[in-house]
C-alpha cells in the first residue's frame, strides 16, 4: 500500500522580511534516502510557503512562460530553505512538490476537466481530488551503492550496468538535448535513448560517455532496453499521479494520469 502524502501545517518566519507567513511541511517520495547526509533533503521532508499574489505574478509573467521557467521560479520562491536547489531534487520529489504547491494555492479539487474516453471517445467531465495522490512505495530490495548508483544486469545480453536516479539538472540537460535534436530531425524522437544515456553511468567496467553513448545507440537490444526502463521505473521514488476514470457514456473504467492542463495552476475560479 502506498504512503499517503503527509502534510503538516506550521508557522514559518520569512527571513527576507519581518512578516510571518503560513508554511506546510510534507514528506518527499524518496524519504530523503537518496541524498547525501549533508543535504537538507536527506530529512525526507520539505517546507513550503503558501502562495501569495506575488507568486501569481510569476505564473503570469510572459517572459517566464515563453522560456518555460514559470514553474521553476514559482518553486524557488516557495521553498523555505533557500539552500535547496531545484537541480538537486530527484525528478519524483519535484513532481510531488509541484502537486503540493497546487494544493496549497488553490485547494485539493482540480477541475472540472473534460477527459476523452479511450474506448468510446466521448468526453466526460471530471473533478479530481489531488489529496488522493499518493507517494509510491520505495522497494527496499533496490538500494544504491555508496556512490548512489544501482547495479543491473540486462536480462538478454547479460551486460552489467550501473544507473543513477535523475535529478533536476539531468532533466534540464535532457530537455536541452532533445530541443537541439528536434531542430536537426523533426520527424524522429530521441527521448528514450537520450534519457538512457543520462541514466547509465557504467557499462561493465567502462564509465566514459563515448562508450555509454555508443552502446545505447548501436548495441542496446530493444528487449534489454524495455527491461532496463522498467527497472529504472521501479527504483525511482515518485508519486502515483493517476486517478480512477469512469466514462459516463459507456461506463469504461481505468486508472489514468492526472492531466496537467493550463488550469492546473491557473484555475478558472481565479480572478
Amino acid at each position: 500500500m502506498s504512503d499517503e502524502i503527509i502534510i503538516t501545517r506550521s508557522q514559518g518566519v520569512n527571513t527576507q522580511s519581518t512578516s510571518t507567513f503560513p508554511t506546510e511541511t510534507f514528506e518527499l517520495p524518496s524519504g530523503g534516502k537518496f541524498y547525501p547526509s549533508t543535504s537538507p533533503l536527506s530529512k525526507g521532508t520539505i517546507e513550503l510557503r503558501m502562495m501569495t499574489a506575488k507568486e501569481e505574478d510569476i505564473l503570469t509573467n510572459p517572459n517566464l512562460l515563453k522560456k518555460g521557467l514559470a514553474i521553476d521560479k514559482l518553486l524557488e520562491s516557495l521553498i523555505v530553505d533557500k539552500s535547496i536547489k531545484l537541480e538537486d531534487l530527484l525528478t519524483g520529489d519535484k513532481n510531488s512538490i509541484i502537486f503540493a504547491v497546487r494544493r496549497l494555492a488553490y485547494g485539493d479539487m482540480y477541475g472540472p476537466l473534460k477527459i476523452k474516453c479511450p474506448k468510446c471517445e466521448s468526453d466526460t467531465e471530471v473533478q479530481i481530488n489531488l489529496a488522493e495522490i499518493q507517494n509510491q512505495d520505495i522497494q527496499s530490495e533496490f538500494l544504491p551503492d555508496s556512490d548512489g548508483f544501482f547495479t543491473y544486469e540486462l536480462p538478454y545480453s547479460k551486460i552489467v550496468l550501473k544507473v543513477k536516479l535523475l535529478n533536476g539538472l539531468d532533466e534540464k540537460e535532457i530537455e536541452n538535448e532533445l530541443t537541439a535534436l528536434s531542430k536537426i530531425n523533426k520527424l524522429n524522437s530521441s527521448e528514450i535513448t537520450t534519457r538512457l544515456k543520462k541514466s547509465i553511468v557504467q557499462i561493465n567496467d567502462k564509465t566514459d560517455r563515448k562508450t555509454i553513448n555508443t552502446f545505447v545507440d548501436t548495441q542496446l537490444l530493444s528487449r534489454d532496453s524495455l527491461a532496463l526502463r522498467q527497472f529504472i521505473k521501479k527504483i525511482t521514488p515518485d508519486i502515483d499521479a493517476s486517478f480512477k476514470f469512469e466514462c459516463k457514456s459507456c461506463s469504461h473504467e481505468e486508472r489514468t494520469a492526472v492531466p496537467v492542463t493550463a488550469n492546473f495552476f491557473w484555475p478558472d475560479a481565479r480572478v
